[in-house]
């Protein structure tokens, strides 16, 4: 193929951005539009209309979710390159079948801006059924329709069989179902006197009970799958650990150690709290002999008692070292085994981040103080620096490692700053803004 072919084509691909791009937004609009009408009697896709259970609730908003970023993507696409390029040509002729068995032929001629006005009109009334009620409505080329256009066919609006209804303008109602609460739009009388117009107008609507109940299965459902997903984060890691610490790793260290003769310590200071606690055996045995709490002894057989306790102490030691050598690969399996969970069960963690979130901001603001006072004094407070430094040597105890005083003193100079820092700025960024008077509050406490 020459050069000048593959240029005439590229031009022509580019040519037909904008039409291509909105093709594929009016897809994902109608895609939308069929699940409304399959599944949520024409009602937006939302929780609060059909009676689905969260999996489906859950399915559902997923495919809203794709199919609006879609929509978005492409229309931004179609007002840019429409902005650089012409965007479709002034006519198209098709030929459309209207009586196959008598081969009667009818010719129709398509104006092809008015099927791009349509499309454009359907998208946007879409998207306005989604779009937030503070949001800015999107930007849309206008193209003007003309008045003597010609009925579009099936096969003029792209080529392919398409459904009338979905190229007719689409009615969003304002009056029904779809209607938002007084309390969300703007008006001039205070928002507390809206919500009581709206309660007592939910109170005085016959199918308000009807939707009470529905919202209470739900939120028992969701409460429910959070709670068991909760307990699954805490039940198989633990029992990850424990069945491959025992079962898989255990035996295999064992035998390996058994095999090559081990050291007893894995590290300097095991081996100074071994001898520590020796020494103070000796020591307090001796003591005992001479107040006479103990029977008398001879030299030799206290040397006999501490020789044997010697040999206690190293089995003891050799269980400890090869109990941290397991616990480091049993750890990383319980630990692959939390992340898998929340990597495969993702609805899960979002029902999860939802009851979270419910039960957190769902507190009241004295509440929401306590715990805040109580998680920074804990964690980021004056006496935090000794409760990490127990952490942090618990932590090397358990995995076998000597307790590095510069790392743990670093690690206490730097991370409670960070974690102050990071919970400052969710205070000031999303609590302040969800619940500011749980802020002063916080704030008048702290004080």
């Amino acid at each position: 193929m020459a050069i000048s072919d593959l240029i005439r084509q590229a031009q022509r691909w580019l040519r037909k951005t904008p039409e291509r791009a909105l093709d594929q937004a009016y897809e994902a609009a109608r895609m939308i539009v069929a699940i409304e009408d399959e599944h949520f009697d024409g009602n937006p896709i939302s929780s609060q209309y059909g009676n689905y259970g969260l999996s489906a609730q859950t399915y559902f908003q997923g495919e809203l979710k794709k199919y609006l970023n879609l929509m978005t993507v492409r229309m931004t696409e179609f007002r840019t390159s429409s902005a650089m390029l012409r965007v479709s040509d002034p006519k198209m002729i098709e030929i459309q079948v209207s009586n196959a068995q008598a081969d009667e032929f009818s010719l129709n001629l398509i104006d092809k801006p008015a099927i791009f006005f349509r499309k454009l009109r359907f998208v946007d009334e879409v998207l306005s059924r989604y779009r937030p009620s503070n949001a800015p409505p999107a930007t849309v080329m206008m193209i003007k329709e003309p008045g003597t256009a010609t009925p579009i066919t099936e096969a003029g609006a792209n080529g392919q069989g398409q459904n009338n209804r979905a190229l007719a303008p689409f009615a969003v109602e304002t009056d029904g179902p779809r209607a938002a609460a007084l309390s969300d739009r703007a008006n001039i009388l205070p928002r507390s006197i809206l919500r009581t117009v709206d309660r007592i107008r939910q109170d005085l609507d016959p199918e308000a009970e009807a939707q009470v109940m529905q919202n209470f299965r739900s939120s028992r459902g969701k409460t429910t799958i959070a709670v068991k997903f909760l307990l699954l984060l805490v039940i198989i890691p633990l029992l990850a650990q424990q069945f491959s610490k025992n079962f898989l790793f255990g035996p295999i260290v064992d035998y390996a150690r058994a095999q090559t003769h081990a050291e007893v310590f894995l590290n300097l200071e095991m081996e100074e709290e071994a001898l520590h606690e020796l020494q103070q055996f000796e020591e307090r045995l001796r003591f005992e002999v001479l107040i006479g709490t103990a029977e008398p002894m001879s030299e030799q057989r206290i040397e006999q008692t501490v020789r044997t306790k010697a040999t206690e102490i190293e089995a003891n030691y050799q269980r400890r070292s090869a109990d941290a050598i397991k616990n480091v690969f049993s750890d990383l399996v319980g630990a692959a085994g939390f992340a898998l969970l929340l990597v495969v069960r993702r609805r899960e963690v979002a029902a999860l981040k939802g009851f979270m979130d419910e039960i957190v901001y769902g507190l009241s603001d004295s509440a929401k103080a306590f715990i805040i006072i109580l998680f920074t004094d804990v964690f980021v407070g004056f006496h935090s620096p000794h409760g990490w430094e127990v952490l942090l040597e618990g932590l090397s105890r358990h995995l076998g490692f000597a307790a590095n005083r510069n790392f743990i003193f670093l690690f206490i100079a730097t991370f409670p700053v960070i974690l102050d820092t990071v919970f400052k700025y969710w205070i000031f960024r999303y609590l302040n803004r969800i619940s500011p008077s749980a802020v002063a509050t916080y704030k008048t406490m702290n004080e």
